[in-house]
């Protein structure tokens, strides 16, 4: 393979020459900035059609995103360096350096959050009510910006032969990505490594939690439902993918990958809250 080449082999599927970054006017851009963007923007125009289609004001969904979005970014990349320190110890500098990956999608969201928190608290606006549509912007946002990884050549899986696997050069990609079971597979003149596609896997599985929290948020029972909602099935689903990965996070001591933790920590806060409010709901019914 070309260095630059991804292919899907048991789809039939093979692309030349896909590209990381592209040039405008002397300029490098990275694609994966590109799309993390686009997914922010499509997530807060998601969220904002929520509350218009509920009669509610958009002003508190563009006000938020404009303090969120930083807080988003930072949390992400702060979430990342903090459990990857050892790459980071020896060239400080280099923690400023977004462009090629290394933004953790729950720091990202717990980052994202604590602004809208805080931002709820001084305007004296209800923070559940509104954190159920910016819930629904989450996963469309996270589906198309995991999109960015795939350009990166980055956060996949170990060996598959699958239908969704991927071959990926050796070239393209962070040789401490390619676990003992990948490089057991790497055949004498190889020059590409199969693997899962968990990048692929979370976009999917985000896409289909997002068509789930839209069809059910004229249903909810009590304001707060979706962002848990949401909060329990993205964690049932990255615990899953966490697993497969290559380039986990782990935690110290317990060396257990943190996002794991993490997952399993917002669907037990998550199904517990479900659970009161919606027994409180039916008790004040009754």
């Amino acid at each position: 393979m070309s260095v630059n080449d991804i292919s899907f082999p048991n789809l039939g599927i093979y692309l030349h020459d896909v590209p990381k970054n592209f040039q405008v006017f002397g300029f490098t851009i990275a694609l994966y900035g590109c799309i993390i963007g686009c997914g922010i923007l499509l997530g807060v125009l998601l969220a904002s059609y929520d509350r218009r289609s509920r009669g509610l004001s958009e002003d508190p969904i563009w006000d938020a995103a404009s303090v969120s979005v930083l807080s988003a970014i930072i949390g992400a990349r702060a979430y990342y360096v903090i459990f990857a320190w050892y790459m980071y110890k020896d060239d400080l500098i280099s923690i400023f350096n977004i462009r090629q990956g290394g933004l953790a999608i729950y720091g990202g969201v717990i980052g994202a959050f604590l602004s809208v928190f805080i931002y709820c608290r001084i305007k004296k606006i209800p923070f559940l009510e509104l954190t159920d549509s910016v819930a629904l912007g989450f996963p469309l946002g996270q589906a198309m910006g995991r999109w960015g990884n795939f350009f990166n050549r980055e956060v996949f899986g170990g060996w598959s032969d699958g239908p969704l696997a991927m071959r990926l050069p050796i070239a393209a990609v962070r040789q401490s990505d390619i676990s003992v079971g990948i490089s057991n597979h790497i055949a004498e003149g190889m020059d590409y490594i199969q693997v899962h596609p968990t990048f692929l896997y979370e976009s999917l599985w985000n896409l289909a939690l997002l068509i789930f929290l839209f069809c059910y948020r004229k249903h909810k029972k009590f304001s707060g439902e979706i962002l848990m909602l949401y909060l329990f099935f993205y964690g049932l689903g990255r615990f899953w993918i966490e697993g497969v990965r290559t380039d986990q996070l782990m935690a110290p001591v317990l060396n257990i990958p943190i996002s794991q933790i993490v997952a399993v920590v917002c669907m037990v806060v998550s199904l517990i809250v479900i659970i009161v409010y919606r027994n409180k709901c039916k008790f004040i019914k009754s």
